[in-house]
């Protein structure tokens, strides 16, 4: 059986609004979104591993209420450099809960942010998943943070 074309992901908040490339043109993608939409084309083991790197960056009460509490078991691995995740949770995530995560993350430590997005920048097989748009944009985020911070 063929695979389907992956299309381009979807950049829709989850409130339902249009934003960035796939929306409107003077709306640009905000992290959240665009993090949750490269989440999403991604495969399984490495869906996995990126929303283990996100949860690991969350303290013990923050895993227990976001996502409607749907990552309240890691939270005795809190602060893990990296919570093992597993495939069926990886799997179970919806944008709208890694849209949270990230906006959590972004509120409670910009610059715990900027490093988990160097990261993921850095890890070559998560890159090439991703595809160059998804890619750039993020890129062209986190130097724009790095400007404002200057």
């Amino acid at each position: 059986m063929a695979k389907a074309p992956r299309s381009r992901p979807d950049l829709t908040s989850t409130d339902g609004a249009k934003h960035g490339p796939s929306g409107n043109p003077d709306s640009p993608a905000t992290l959240p979104i665009i993090v949750a939409a490269c989440f999403d084309r991604l495969a399984l083991r490495q869906r996995a591993r990126m929303l283990g790197r996100l949860l690991a960056s969350v303290g013990p009460l923050a895993l227990a209420v976001l996502g409607g509490g749907a990552f309240a078991k890691y939270a005795t691995h809190a602060r893990w450099a990296e919570i093992p995740v597993s495939l069926e949770d990886a799997a179970r995530a919806t944008s709208g809960q890694i849209q949270e995560i990230v906006r959590y993350i972004e509120q409670s430590n910009p610059d715990l942010f900027n490093r988990l997005l160097e990261l993921l920048a850095s890890d070559s097989a998560t890159i090439a998943a991703l595809g160059a748009s998804i890619a750039a944009l993020t890129m062209h985020q986190l130097a724009a943070r790095r400007e404002a911070v200057k």
